[in-house]
């Protein structure tokens, strides 16, 4: 249930603050807000704005990502709270992002990093947290693993 719900809030979050930014941004319109700068941007390609015009191929990507995801936790090898916070954020993620990809042919995004190196958006930002759950998980099997290994 955690992995659901997790990825629906993301993917709908992600979706009403880029509903608010076309509605209300003019591309490349930039403006602070609470202490944040927010950048109006169109991007058709993929991180960093490589392999520009390709929207619709990296929207069948996220299609397939999330049913492999579906899958795989259907068939029970997907196990944990820190697996499925990861999974329901990687999956909201890329829900979000592939619903503009599907709709727009582009992905708009809007929070300025800080570093200036970039343009995001709350999918983007909610798969980095995604792949950081998995990492946790990860230790934590292992952990259990070293523990397991170590009474025996």
């Amino acid at each position: 249930m955690l992995f659901y719900l997790i990825a629906g809030v993301v993917a709908a979050a992600d979706q009403i603050t880029k509903w608010i930014i076309r509605k209300y941004v003019d591309v490349g319109e930039t403006f602070p807000l609470w202490g944040m700068e927010i950048t109006h941007y169109e991007n058709s390609g993929m991180a960093h704005s490589l392999f520009q015009g390709y929207g619709r191929l990296f929207a069948l990507a996220a299609v397939l990502f999330i049913i492999g995801v579906v899958y795989y936790r259907k068939t029970g090898e997907i196990k944990g709270v820190w697996a499925d916070l990861g999974f329901g954020f990687l999956v909201g993620g890329a829900a979000g992002n592939g619903i503009d990809r599907i709709l727009f042919g582009q992905v708009t995004d809007f929070l300025t990093s800080r570093s200036g190196k970039g343009i995001l958006n709350l999918a983007d930002h909610a798969i980095e947290i995604g792949v950081i759950c998995l990492l946790a998980s990860a230790v934590v099997q292992l952990i259990r693993k070293r523990s397991t290994r170590t009474d025996s």
